[in-house]
């Protein structure tokens, strides 16, 4: 990465192309740890992945991965109207304040997040098989990261996500 000019960022406000928004946002946050703050505006609809909780229905990848790096809230919603010319979405403002991680290894969570949403509709147990290297290994490993092996990936949080990257695999 080409060195900035001037003092490291501390924040970030930007209007983020809609079709590249959560890799563009996370890319940010990841070279540039400096930065304690975001306000970005981008469609409605990324606006509520990224901000959503385990549980709720637009939570998936887009927000695990942004919680990874810090708390994430919707600031408001922008209308159509206020563009010229009219998109044909609406959009909406998200503010991320950063924290510390949670304990664990960035890349490894993130693998784990990226399998377990893969088969989104299927327990963890089943979506994990394959990272794990068998169902009974998957099992295995969320029983050692006190994870019930029967919930689904929208159920965990960020910290569930850490936990179980950082769990031993099982020997064959």
């Amino acid at each position: 990465m080409t060195e900035l000019p001037g003092p490291p960022p501390t924040a970030l406000v930007a209007n983020l192309p809609y079709n590249v928004a959560v890799p563009v946002l996370l890319n940010l946050l990841e070279l540039l740890p400096t930065l304690d703050r975001a306000l970005i505006l981008v469609q409605a609809e990324v606006a509520e992945r990224l901000a959503a909780g385990p549980g709720e229905p637009a939570y998936g990848v887009p927000s695990v991965k942004a919680a990874w790096y810090g708390e994430v809230k919707r600031a408001g919603a922008v209308g159509r109207k206020v563009f010229w010319p009219e998109p044909n979405v609406d959009s909406g403002l998200v503010a991320l304040v950063r924290r510390p991680p949670p304990p664990g290894d960035r890349a490894a969570t993130f693998a784990v997040v990226d399998a377990a949403f893969a088969m989104r509709r299927k327990s963890l147990r089943a979506a994990l098989a394959r990272w794990a290297g068998s169902p009974a290994a998957a099992e295995t490993r969320l029983r050692a990261a006190g994870i019930d092996p029967g919930l689904r990936g929208e159920q965990l949080s960020v910290a569930d996500f850490a936990r179980l990257a950082a769990t031993e695999p099982v020997a064959p």
